[in-house]
């Protein structure tokens, strides 16, 4: 039977092996871009806060992604301590300047789908279903590139729905607090 880790990199293997191309390196590349320090998600939602009918989404989108962050890059990474992929073997090849912190869980996972599971649940589908696929699409481009194992996004994404599910309901709290007394 494999092991976790065995699992992690033989699809990372398989990823590297097949799926990688030079005519799409970058374009993933791009696509990471957007999740580096989250900055594309804060931006989204920071606009968010301009129109008083979205101002309650932004809100919750800005703390969703806090608490994410601080789950995963304050605490579980430095919990955790896992290795990235590239240090622990060298069959793995990153296609992008090495990241220095550790690997578990992914950081960009985990800020794209805060912001996107907000969006979902608040937002209408048009934006919210684009938003994920878009949060997807960075959690990929993390195997891709050859800088996260897939239970290191899988990991990210688990702390996004935590962080996002504990937000929507807090503002869910607050906005029937708010109406209740109104």
């Amino acid at each position: 039977m494999m092991t976790l880790q065995q699992i992690d990199m033989s699809i990372l293997l398989w990823i590297q092996e097949h799926l990688r191309a030079d005519a799409l390196t970058p374009f993933w590349k791009v696509i990471t871009f957007l999740g580096n320090g989250g900055w594309f998600w804060l931006v989204l939602a920071a606009g968010l806060l301009v129109c008083k009918k979205t101002r309650l989404t932004g809100i919750a989108a800005l703390l969703s992604i806090t608490v994410g962050f601080l789950l995963t890059n304050v605490l579980l990474k430095n919990i955790v301590a896992r290795p990235r992929p590239f240090d622990a073997y060298t069959e793995i090849i990153s296609l992008i300047t090495k990241p220095t912190d550790f690997s578990f869980p992914s950081g960009h996972t985990c800020a794209s789908f805060a912001c996107a599971l907000i969006l979902f649940r608040m937002l209408t589908k048009k934006f919210g279903i684009p938003a994920v696929i878009l949060a997807g699409m960075v959690a990929f481009s993390r195997l891709y590139l050859g800088v996260h194992y897939p239970g290191d996004v899988l990991g990210g994404f688990l702390v996004a729905v935590f962080a996002s599910t504990l937000v929507y309901h807090l503002m869910s709290a607050y906005q029937k607090k708010m109406q209740e007394q109104s």
